[in-house]
């Protein structure tokens, strides 16, 4: 299993960032391992839900961790069979912990309207 957290940072140490298509980083970490490897999300102001989820399908994850996630990238995530999960916050490696523990529930929804991270929020 392969998790996807949005990040402020390029570290286990970093806060989950609250933002899914305009985090400044995906940290994609083992949960077992704790082996991780941080990614610069480069999406850009026009489709960055969609460019997001599919960096994390590209990168083989099963699950993502984050704030908040729209309806484009929850579309795009959910067709990959990815399971989303939202109102994640926190130090990442905290994050994994919670996860690890059974501690989250997924999303069948967006958690957001469009364009909801445009405001930096």
């Amino acid at each position: 299993m392969k998790l996807a957290i949005t990040s402020g940072g390029d570290s286990l140490d970093a806060d989950v960032d609250p933002r899914f298509g305009r985090c400044k980083y995906i940290i994609f970490v083992d949960p077992d391992t704790l082996e991780f490897e941080a990614v610069e999300n480069t999406a850009g102001a026009g489709g960055a839900g969609i460019a997001a989820g599919q960096l994390v399908a590209s990168h083989g994850a099963t699950a993502v961790l984050t704030g908040d996630c729209g309806p484009n990238a929850h579309q795009v995530l959910s067709a990959a069979k990815i399971q989303v999960i939202t109102g994640v916050s926190g130090k990442i490696k905290d994050a994994v912990q919670t996860f690890k523990a059974g501690q989250f529930k997924a999303s069948s929804q967006p958690s957001v309207q469009p364009h909801h991270g445009l405001s930096g929020k």
